[in-house]
């Protein structure tokens, strides 16, 4: 919910990229139209879901709204350098991780016995999954245009690694909360390095990038990279959770549930 409601900092990103701006704030380009329109879908996400939190009584909202204040303020930096290639790219990836993890989430409250917020964050994984639709056609029309410009950008993407938009996130207390919260949601499976290797592996078959001809040897590297990647990460993955077995538990409290302790 903090990531949803961070929302001005996605426009404005989305709105710097080259070629692509909203010049005027209220263009009627498909462009533009397209991304208010993305906007206000985004926007109902972090409504809905700051209200069944505040509704549920079960976090301190105070914490929670500060958490959103900080997050805001310190925006976001996609290092997209505003090329709209890495930025479409971006997008597709990061709608596909959006999804699963809302989709994950749906799982898991359903099976605790949580119906509404099930139905809650279903919902948002299917209009997620819609938005990523959109972007990686924008991604697979450029990948026909130029294949060689494209998968360029695809690697270099990958190389500066896919940050999701919430790692700047603070409380005001602890300095590294997003590595907290995401070893979390590493151990319970909301969202994983497997669903990060998962989304790559789906992206290069959406795209085809591994049947591309044609390109430069700068391309011809970048598509090697890209079939490599996956399997690394997965098995940098595998130490990492071999090595996190051998060691003791450890945990975090978090302020957004009243400081209570949480196994990292």
């Amino acid at each position: 919910m903090v990531t949803e409601e961070a929302l001005p900092t996605y426009q404005t990103f989305l709105n710097n990229l080259d070629g692509i701006r909203d010049e005027t704030g209220a263009s009627l380009t498909p462009w533009a139209v397209w991304t208010r329109a993305w906007t206000a879908e985004e926007n109902r996400h972090g409504d809905l879901l700051n209200r069944y939190l505040y509704l549920t009584g079960r976090v301190d909202m105070k914490k929670i709204e500060k958490t959103i204040q900080y997050l805001m303020r310190a925006g976001m930096d996609f290092r997209t350098e505003n090329n709209p290639y890495s930025g479409f790219i971006y997008t597709s990836f990061q709608e596909r991780a959006t999804s699963i993890s809302h989709g994950n989430t749906a799982r898991m409250a359903k099976a605790h016995g949580d119906a509404e917020l099930a139905r809650i964050c279903g919902t948002i994984a299917a209009e997620e999954k819609r938005h990523e639709a959109a972007y990686a056609m924008i991604v697979e029309k450029l990948f026909e245009v130029d294949p060689d410009g494209t998968v360029l950008a695809f690697a270099d993407r990958m190389r500066k690694k896919v940050s999701m938009p919430a790692c700047l996130m603070f409380d005001g207390r602890d300095g590294d909360l997003f590595s907290h919260f995401s070893a979390v949601a590493q151990r319970v499976g909301v969202y994983t390095a497997k669903d990060y290797a998962d989304i790559l592996e789906f992206l290069i078959r959406r795209w085809k990038v591994e049947e591309l001809q044609g390109l430069s040897s700068e391309g011809r590297a970048a598509q090697e990279f890209l079939s490599g990647l996956a399997p690394k990460i997965r098995r940098l993955d595998e130490r990492v959770q071999a090595k996190a077995k051998d060691t003791a538990e450890h945990t975090m409290p978090f302020s957004w549930i009243f400081d209570r302790e949480v196994q990292l």
